[in-house]
């Protein structure tokens, strides 16, 4: 003989509509639960990014202030020296403030864009940054050692004055 379904199971309760409620609330409160850890992960890498974007431009801050004080401090020592080429120094000051003017522009979209903005526009913000930062640190380094042979080329030059 052939037991049907219904038959298996020793006590089958009608479908009430408050047995539909007890059921519906756990899967209810389930999909809250989910839909909050989601959006908390999601505004925790907001947070993140936005750290991270504030971050990049204090180092970019930084880094534009010692390129902009190893060339004033190359620029006065060359002016000393009159056998030394007279370098741009109006040429460089102008770029250096270029990127200090460019980089308050990036602060005030911070300030007034990232409320709203995307997470792939945060994210492809601080990757321009990186991006600045990246093509700035070669040229740092070069300023820093021609600032390191500059001041051997004057102290050599001093030397030899004084023995004449």
């Amino acid at each position: 003989m052939r037991q049907t379904e219904s038959s298996l199971l020793p006590w089958s309760p009608p479908l009430t509509p408050y047995l539909m409620l007890e059921l519906a609330i756990p899967l209810v409160l389930l999909a809250v639960l989910a839909g909050t850890v989601l959006f908390r992960r999601r505004q925790g890498r907001r947070e993140l990014s936005l750290k991270s974007l504030l971050d990049l431009a204090d180092r970019l801050e930084s880094d534009l202030k010692t390129c902009r004080s190893g060339l004033q401090q190359a620029h006065a020592v060359m002016s000393l020296n009159p056998d030394l080429p007279q370098a741009s120094e109006q040429d460089a000051r102008h770029a250096i403030d270029a990127g200090l003017r460019a980089l308050l522009q990036q602060r005030l979209w911070i300030r007034d864009r990232s409320p709203r903005a995307s997470q792939q526009e945060l994210d492809e913000a601080a990757a321009s940054m990186r991006g600045t930062r990246d093509r700035l640190q070669p040229l740092l380094r070069a300023l820093s050692q021609a600032q390191t042979d500059l001041n051997s080329a004057m102290r050599e030059h001093i030397r030899r004055d004084s023995d004449t």
